[in-house]
């Protein structure tokens, strides 16, 4: 089938010879398009939507033909959910509780801590009523019911969320899998300590504590004990080397307090005792002080699956000391803030080996350990390291983080020790959680048999109804939305009642330009659609609408004219003017084509369909049309309504503008009348509005007054204006002990209007409030006026003060008075204003400006480093890679000797572009060079800052700490927050914990950076990147007793 768009042109090709008056019944069904032939199934790669007759491609697809029952719902087998037989049951996975599932189950693995667990008093699960759910308390209570769900439950997982709820653990904070070990178990020592059975208060010590001392030995045989930390990659190699003896000589000699004395001594440890199951755990996570936090060791270390303990221990030959691998628990991952963890433990009663990664859990092949693609997963591109081969017997692994190692047994028939009964008030809880697992299941089943009946129901119906959907030749029809039999064949989605009111015309029936986006049906089919889905107004074979066509013949005739007249008028305009003419605004005449067809489209009720606007909605503007032969260019045509309204003046009558409108014939304007009726006509004979000129000539007048004002006052203040013999406060002036202050801004306003004075409105007032406080007291005082408050005020000369007062309306002189007295220690000079300073507004202001300078939120500050003679870097040097604008501002912000200033504008201390003042101008009369200045009270301005190369701009708030400023730092300048030395205004910064606020960084500071050693290997700072707090670990979980 041809594309949509040929299909709508070849709908409405007979308008070309159809007049609208003349337009008959097979014109009708040809814009509706009912004899398009239908495409048949295979013809078409998705629907054709200017096809209404096109049936193919809507979602039939799924229907026609054999259907698997499973697509017809969304339900997983409940099945799915159920254990395996002989399987283990694995841990939901909370979010980043990995390491708790660990070792949940090698802890359930521990046949002695589970045979020990069940036998704990629990009163609460004894009593328990199974027609409720049972919620643990303490933390023995929650192990004892996880173990024995782990046991004999029929899920493939349990959730553990009760367990890490009562630990209060974050489930979205990954945590130190060894800390968390050490502290529950802890934990779960101190808890079972409690318990009136003596055999079970000392479980945790009988199965994982051993003895063993550190001895330093002097010439007297004194022992002293004490504790290390060797690394090694063999276990057997680390206990060696860990063991050894050491030499304490040299200047490494021991302290002896006996003596007081140092004394030469070895020291080593020594192991007297081990527990049935020893638990290894590698130093994998270590501290690095390069970026102040964690790292992880992906070294590979090699471990036997029998670990020989007897040459390490000291005496007791009789203690068993051969040791199995039970476990090992991994950490896939490079960083020591991500990656994931899973636990390999060897099953005691089989022999078998399990992975078990949270819910989901792997036999091993065989009776070996086998750690495969886990040592796959941190292979990276900084840190590719051949694996080293292993020796018969032994594994290698660079993920290993825990190795679990349990006493060697004597093989025994007796199935007792293998075998750990759950007690009959867990197994009564275990029943009732299977029981609703059960329940749960065949809930689902039934969900599904529904779900599959109602496809199958479905599958049967559209079968029925597809067939009956095509309408043949001469049977009465219907018209039905494609999207609604979309949804229909779409079983995902609720079925709703047909919506025919959006196809809708004006005239009620169905509009000519929505037929695409509908579908003929026969009427039998529609009939039994509406029949079991309802909805309306329904569209047969009557509701093709004449008064549409009809219009949207007229549009497309007219349209075709227009082009020609558009042409001809064009031409027309060209010519000489002979006879009598017409006003036409040129804006009119650059767009008439687009506003004819915009003005007959709104006569119409109607908009276009290739605009994709319908019934009712406004036109579519399409600037693109008309803009030939030169006539469109810029101006207000966008917004232009009606035809030559821009050659109608607010009062009604003809603009005054005549650069605005152009003199056409007669014939023109009876072209352009065609299509505009309603047009604004004038004739050239037709005069100016009046009220416009006098308006006109009015405002001629006061140009002339403003301008002779501007002279006069300009003549007056010349030196003000120019900026020439300006008063200053750093050099009081000769000849005169008063000096009187204006604010700036007047002076700005002022010289707008001096140099522009049509443009911009005469100065009336002076405005001296501004810098006055509530109480009338101003605000500045001499020294403030000397350290950077001058920007806010001008001086003035007496004689200047004088003609101002005249000139302007004030509403409160200020000045300031020199006062020189001689006395025994010499000349004096005393400065005071008038009004008296206030001295409690000028604290409150004081005071606000301090604050506002302590708690911003989000303020630049500069961090510039320094090079390794303590001399910064050159400033004179902005950066080379800086920016055009970035250049322009170096530009603005030199300083420039006379001559090459700016005659109108210059950069202010806030930054803020003002017009300019000359050299030794009341504007500069007190400050400083364009520099950083401290004003009185400590307070530090700055003007807009200049960067320099090997300075960085870092966006910061008061309320930051300084750790949280180095590892912005750090990521800046690539320096470890350790080697950063900071420093403001010659003051170190060293409280990693004290805030941005309280150690006066404000806006606009320069902090100085100094670093001690260049870090060579940024990779070693991928761990840093992740972090951006400060590492709480465990602190307010229950695993610290809170």
């Amino acid at each position: 089938m041809a594309p949509r768009i040929q299909l709508e042109k070849a709908a409405w090709r007979w308008v070309e010879t159809v007049k609208p008056e003349d337009i008959r019944q097979e014109h009708i069904e040809l814009a509706y398009r009912v004899n398009l032939p239908a495409c048949k199934r295979g013809a078409c790669r998705r629907n054709c939507k200017g096809n209404p007759n096109c049936l193919v491609g809507i979602g039939e697809q799924a229907w026609l033909g054999e259907i698997d029952e499973n697509a017809f719902h969304n339900i997983d087998d409940p099945n799915s959910e159920r254990r395996d037989k002989n399987t283990f049951v694995g841990l939901t996975n909370l979010g980043a509780t990995c390491y708790v599932n660990t070792f949940l189950q090698v802890w359930f693995h521990n046949l002695e801590l589970r045979r020990s667990l069940y036998q704990c008093h629990n009163s609460r699960a004894q009593e328990h009523n199974v027609e409720s759910d049972y919620e643990p308390q303490s933390i023995c209570e929650h192990l004892q019911y996880l173990f024995a769900l782990l046991q004999n439950s029929n899920r493939k997982y349990i959730d553990p969320s009760g367990l890490v709820k009562a630990l209060g653990l974050d489930t979205g904070q990954q945590q130190d899998a060894q800390e968390f070990s050490k502290l529950f178990l802890s934990l779960l020592e101190d808890t079972l300590s409690k318990q009136k059975n003596p055999n079970l208060q000392n479980v945790i010590q009988r199965q994982f504590c051993g003895q063993f001392s550190y001895v330093t030995v002097l010439p007297q045989n004194f022992m002293i004990s004490h504790w290390v930390c060797l690394k090694e990659n063999n276990i057997k190699l680390l206990y060696l080397s860990t063991l050894q003896e050491e030499k304490l000589d040299g200047e490494n000699r021991y302290f002896c307090e006996n003596c007081q004395n140092k004394q030469s001594a070895t020291r080593r440890i020594k192991l007297h005792s081990l527990p049935p199951t020893l638990n290894l755990q590698l130093m994998r996570f270590v501290f690095d002080r390069q970026t102040g936090h964690k790292k992880k060791l992906n070294t590979f270390i090699s471990f036997p699956e029998q670990l020989d303990m007897g040459p390490f221990l000291e005496g007791k030959q009789d203690q068993k000391c051969v040791y199995e691998l039970s476990a090992v628990l991994i950490h896939r991952g490079i960083s020591a803030y991500s990656g994931h963890y899973i636990a390999h433990v060897k099953d005691a009663r089989t022999g078998d080996w399990y992975k078990f990664n949270d819910e989901e859990i792997e036999k091993m092949e065989g009776k070996k350990l086998q750690l495969g693609i886990e040592e796959d997963i941190a292979e990276t591109v900084k840190s590719q390291t051949r694996k080293p081969k292993c020796s018969k017997g032994y594994h290698c692994s660079r993920n290993a983080y825990m190795l679990v190692y349990k006493v060697q047994e004597e093989e025994s028939a007796d199935p007792s020790r293998t075998n750990v009964e759950v007690p009959a008030f867990l197994q009564r809880l275990v029943d009732q959680d299977n029981h609703k697992f059960e329940e749960w299941c065949s809930e689902m089943a039934d969900m599904r048999k529904q779900s599959v009946d109602k496809g199958k129901a479905k599958h049967e119906e559209v079968k029925e109804l597809y067939e009956l959907l095509p309408t043949k030749d001469g049977e009465p029809y219907e018209f039905i939305p494609l999207d609604w039999l979309k949804k229909w064949l779409d079983d995902s989605t609720a079925t709703k009642e047909i919506d025919n009111s959006l196809f809708l015309c004006s005239h009620g029936k169905l509009h000519p330009d929505k037929v695409g986006e509908s579908k003929r049906v026969s009427r039998q089919a529609a009939q039994l659609l509406y029949e079991r889905y309802g909805g309306g107004p329904r569209l047969d074979d009557s509701s093709l609408c004449r008064e549409c066509v009809g219009q949207r013949c007229r549009v497309l005739r007219l349209k075709n004219q227009l082009n020609e007249d558009y042409k001809e008028v064009s031409n027309l305009v060209k010519r000489t003017l002979s006879g009598e003419g017409y006003w036409v605004g040129k804006a009119s005449l650059r767009s008439w084509r687009q506003l004819a067809l915009e003005q007959l489209e709104e006569d119409e009720h109607e908009t276009k369909h290739s605009n994709g606007q319908t019934n009712g909605q406004g036109p579519h503007i399409n600037n693109s049309k008309g803009r030939r032969n030169g006539y469109l260019s810029e101006g207000n045509e966008d917004e232009m309504k009606t035809f030559n309204e821009d050659i109608v003046c607010s009062h009604g009558g003809l603009s005054i503008l005549e650069t605005e409108r152009k003199l056409v014939s007669s014939e023109v304007w009876t072209k352009l009348r065609a299509y505009f009726p309603k047009a604004p006509e004038f004739n050239q004979n037709q005069e100016s509005c009046q009220q416009c000129l006098t308006l006109e000539q009015e405002e001629k007048d006061n140009e002339a007054v403003s301008k002779m004002m501007a002279l006069d006052q300009k003549n007056q203040l010349l030196n003000l204006f120019h900026e020439k013999n300006r008063p200053t406060l750093t050099k009081w002036p000769q000849g005169t002990d008063i000096l009187y202050i204006v604010p700036l801004f007047f002076v700005d306003e002022w010289r707008k209007f001096i140099r522009r004075p049509t443009k911009s409105s005469p100065v009336s007032n002076v405005g001296n409030t501004l810098l006055l406080c509530p109480h009338g007291g101003f605000m500045f005082t001499y020294d403030s006026l000397i350290n950077g408050d001058a920007q806010h005020i001008a001086l003035l000369w007496p004689n200047e003060w004088e003609v101002i007062s005249r000139l302007f309306i004030v509403d409160q002189p200020i000045s300031i008075h020199c006062f020189k007295q001689t006395t025994p220690s010499g000349l004096t000079t005393e400065y005071t204003t008038q009004p008296d300073l206030c001295w409690e507004c000028r604290e409150s202001f004081l005071f606000q400006q301090q604050r506002d300078l302590r708690e911003y939120t989000q303020a630049t500050i500069y961090i510039r480093k320094v090079i390794e003679d303590k001399r910064m870097i050159k400033e004179a040097a902005p950066e080379m890679n800086a920016s055009s604008s970035e250049a322009e501002e170096e530009k603005e912000e030199h300083p420039k000797v006379d001559g090459e200033k700016d005659p109108d504008f210059s950069q202010s201390q806030d930054g803020a572009k003002r017009l300019k003042l000359c050299e030794g101008s009341a504007a500069t009369a007190a400050a400083a060079p364009v520099t950083n200045v401290t004003k009185l009270g400590g307070i530090r301005r700055s003007t807009r800052h200049r960067k320099l190369r090997g300075e960085k701009a870092l966006i910061v708030s008061a309320n930051q700490t300084l750790k949280e400023l180095k590892i912005q730092i750090m990521h800046a300048f690539s320096v470890a927050p350790f080697d950063q030395n900071l420093s403001i205004d010659g003051k170190s910064l060293t409280d990693d914990s004290a805030t941005l606020g309280s150690l006066g960084v404000i806006p606009e500071s320069i902090i100085c950076l100094k670093a001690d050693e260049p870090i060579a290997d940024y990779a070693a700072m991928d761990d840093v990147y992740q972090v951006r707090m400060p590492e709480e670990g465990f602190k307010g979980t229950g695993l610290l007793g809170h």
